[in-house]
């Protein structure tokens, strides 16, 4: 599951927002992958409630994901418990956006 796993996380470092020059899995936008017999369960959050962008990069993570797991199903289910903050961001995405740890 472990190889299964971070072909998961590759393909999810392909999904792009727009606006951000970060995958979303830098961005700390991906919470959860759940990979069962029967599905593959992403868990994932936006950086506020209302990016005009959210169900475009939805299904972009689910058909990156789709890409990797072939015939087994992929679900993206969106939470927002825990709130997204920076402190979800990889370093490499707080260098991207020139982030440090000061006021933050």
């Amino acid at each position: 599951m472990t190889d299964l796993k971070d072909d998961i996380i590759g393909a999810l470092k392909t999904v792009y927002d727009p606006e951000i020059p970060v995958n979303v899995w830098d961005m700390g936008l991906i919470y959860d992958i759940d990979i069962g017999q029967d599905a593959v369960v992403i868990k994932m959050t936006f950086t506020s409630p209302t990016c005009p962008m959210m169900e475009e990069l939805m299904q972009q993570v689910r058909d990156a994901v789709q890409g990797v797991v072939g015939q087994i199903p992929v679900r993206v289910d969106l939470v927002w418990d825990p709130p997204w903050d920076l402190s979800r961001m990889s370093d490499a995405a707080r260098l991207e956006l020139d982030l440090t740890n000061e006021g933050w």
